[in-house]
């Protein structure tokens, strides 16, 4: 059965908006496969440096928490933004070049999962969330868990989340992420989404990534994915 979002979820979806000044991409949720496998996103915004829009579009395999083969495309375009645009249609561009990535993976569109948890712009990041979800009885503690290394030209940041899942059927722990894992350039980790699969068996964490530059921060993301049952 085909699951809903709701139109302020998409709304917001895709007016990310910056958090730093530098340049922040907006993050697109381009929905999963009728399996619930696999799970499609894009992030797009204009090149600081150049006003040239940029565009990423990922497919990852949810079970494994991995690119499928072929998963990461980027397009960037030697077009000068104009005045008050955001660089969507890079992902116009680079999606009509992927097509057959698509078609792979029989992404569905309208099948977005439904979100879970959404971080507001303004208001101050939790790195420990608590909620329960009305309406499968579920009930989630997560722990966002990060640390940085370095300054400036140096740093770098590692960070996983610590996931216990409460249902009928019992308790389930899960670590999500690479806790060792550490990414250069990266100064620190948000969620900023939380979004259920349309067969209710997995989670897709929306990371936004703050990365160092000249300019104060660029922000990018990235996902990571967990089978829950």
């Amino acid at each position: 059965m085909r699951t809903k979002t709701s139109v302020i979820g998409v709304l917001l979806t895709l007016c990310a908006l910056p958090l730093f000044a530098g340049d922040s991409a907006n993050f697109l949720n381009l929905g999963f496969s009728d399996t619930g496998r696999y799970f499609m996103f894009a992030q797009y915004g204009i090149r600081e440096s150049t006003s040239f829009p940029y565009a990423d579009l990922f497919v990852v395999d949810v079970p494994t928490n991995k690119f499928v083969s072929g998963g990461v495309k980027h397009g960037e375009y030697q077009d000068p933004a104009e005045p008050g645009y955001s660089g969507e249609g890079a992902v116009f561009r680079l999606y009509r070049h992927n097509l057959p990535l698509v078609e792979r993976y029989r992404i569905d569109h309208l099948d977005t999962g439904r979100i879970l948890y959404l971080l507001i712009d303004g208001e101050k990041p939790k790195e420990l969330l608590e909620f329960r979800d009305f309406i499968t009885g579920v009930q989630y503690r997560i722990r966002l868990v990060q640390h940085r290394f370095g300054s400036g030209k140096t740093v770098r940041a590692s960070f996983h989340i610590n996931l216990t899942v409460t249902s009928k059927s019992g308790v389930r722990t899960f670590v999500v992420g690479l806790p060792n894992y550490e990414r250069k350039g990266v100064k620190e980790y948000r969620i900023r989404q939380i979004i259920l699969s349309p067969d209710a068996k997995s989670l897709v964490f929306v990371i936004e990534k703050g990365e160092a530059d000249q300019a104060g921060a660029d922000i990018r993301y990235m996902v990571e994915t967990v089978r829950i049952f």
